[in-house]
């Protein structure tokens, strides 16, 4: 059984993923990091010179390899919602965390980060989250399991609080 965590960028999934991992003695595979490796460049390149799809399709091809093995925490990228197939691959063995925070606790989160291109190419920044996010919630709450949302949890309150659901989520049931 896998552990995933989804959610817009700057909920949290990268730092609560990676000490999940610590604390339930699993392995952490970030999935932007993964599409990185694998494409030989960062998400902005792969993004500027192959464009949006081309990067879906890449993170489609993650996800699956991701997925297909057992006991780990993924941390996805936050368009991984956006494919159908994607959200089946996750759920099929695993248990899915959607990872919440209001528009300004992601925007203060990402504001400096230069490896995640706009979404949108337009507006402001504080809209662009607010707009993305908001066609985002359906797809993030259809996927996920659990919800935890972030804006008032330290990294270690939420990790205690995921910890806690998935361990016994995957614990077998005496009716089995």
């Amino acid at each position: 059984m896998n552990l995933v965590l989804i959610g817009y960028r700057g909920t949290g999934k990268t730092a609560i993923g990676r000490r999940l991992a610590e604390r339930l003695d699993m392995e952490y595979v970030g999935l932007d990091d993964e599409i990185v490796r694998r494409a030989g460049k960062s998400i902005p390149e792969l993004v500027d010179e192959s464009g949006w799809e081309r990067f879906r399709d890449l993170e489609a091809e993650v996800v699956r390899d991701a997925a297909a093995a057992d006991g780990r925490v993924l941390d996805t990228g936050g368009g991984a919602i956006l494919r159908d197939e994607n959200v089946a691959v996750l759920r099929r063995n695993g248990i899915v965390f959607w990872l919440r925070a209001s528009v300004p606790d992601i925007v203060a989160r990402i504001r400096g980060d230069d490896q995640r291109p706009s979404l949108t190419g337009r507006r402001s920044f504080t809209d662009e989250v607010d707009d993305v996010l908001a066609e985002r919630k359906p797809r993030y709450s259809a996927a996920a399991h659990e919800k935890v949302d972030t804006s008032e949890l330290s990294v270690d309150e939420a990790v205690e609080a995921i910890a806690e659901i998935f361990e016994n989520e995957r614990k077998p049931s005496k009716d089995a």
